[in-house]
């Protein structure tokens, strides 16, 4: 009697609160073109919903183009949309935007042989609805544990922006005044946060200029460009 091939098993869909670790998670994504998002965090998956416009989609085209502005007039600072971040064995996220260090300047992260960023960025963006998402619980707690120097959420529904820097005991809130907070991983990058709450996006881009011509901000340029020619 002749065995006949049996048939490949299909790889199964990816569902929110599935419990895998990174190599299935991968897999299954893979297996799922028509999927645009999921992410691991802390070993268990998310698929996130559809995205509303001025909770999310609005805040987050208002961020990018604020980070664009910066990577723009700063070399060897590289900026990505959505990118697929593996973190550690239980995380792999897709934060709405990083901004990351070119690793032959001296960046943490790496972009690995088949073009995701492998470690963690300098600075992960994140657009939550409120203090109740996972931006500000399972995933501000694997950013941390990893590593990641800056952490910024905007809490649409709520008004409100909140900016973590890492430390050996854990984040720590930078400070806002006269309503701006100064970024201290990457020298220059000021942020209005009324103005960008207001959704007043000219004067977001003032104050960014006004950093960008800090002497802060030539001075990290400086040191970018000479770590990047050893």
């Amino acid at each position: 009697m002749l065995n006949t091939p049996s048939k490949a098993r299909p790889v199964p869909q990816l569902e929110s609160g599935d419990r895998l670790n990174r190599d299935e998670f991968e897999r299954r994504y893979q297996a799922t073109p028509a999927l645009k998002k999921a992410e691991l965090i802390e070993g268990v998956v998310y698929v996130p919903a559809a995205l509303r416009f001025q909770s999310h989609a609005q805040p987050h085209g208002n961020l990018v183009g604020w980070l664009w502005t910066y990577k723009v007039l700063t070399p060897h600072v590289e900026l990505g949309d959505n990118p697929t971040v593996r973190l550690d064995g239980s995380n792999e996220p897709q934060p709405d935007a990083v901004l990351l260090i070119d690793e032959l300047a001296g960046g943490q992260a790496a972009i690995g042989l088949d073009d995701y960023i492998e470690g963690a960025p300098e600075l992960v963006v994140e657009v939550a609805a409120s203090s109740a998402a996972i931006d500000l619980h399972d995933k501000k707690q694997a950013y941390q544990r990893n590593r990641v120097q800056e952490y910024l959420v905007w809490q649409t529904f709520e008004s409100k922006v909140l900016w973590f820097s890492w430390r050996e005991t854990g984040y720590q809130r930078l400070p806002i005044t006269d309503g701006i907070i100064k970024s201290q991983q990457f020298p220059g990058l000021w942020l209005s946060v009324p103005a960008l709450i207001q959704n007043d996006m000219a004067t977001v881009l003032s104050v960014l200029q006004q950093g960008l011509a800090s002497p802060e901000q030539a001075e990290f340029v400086k040191q970018l460009q000479a770590a990047a020619q050893r």
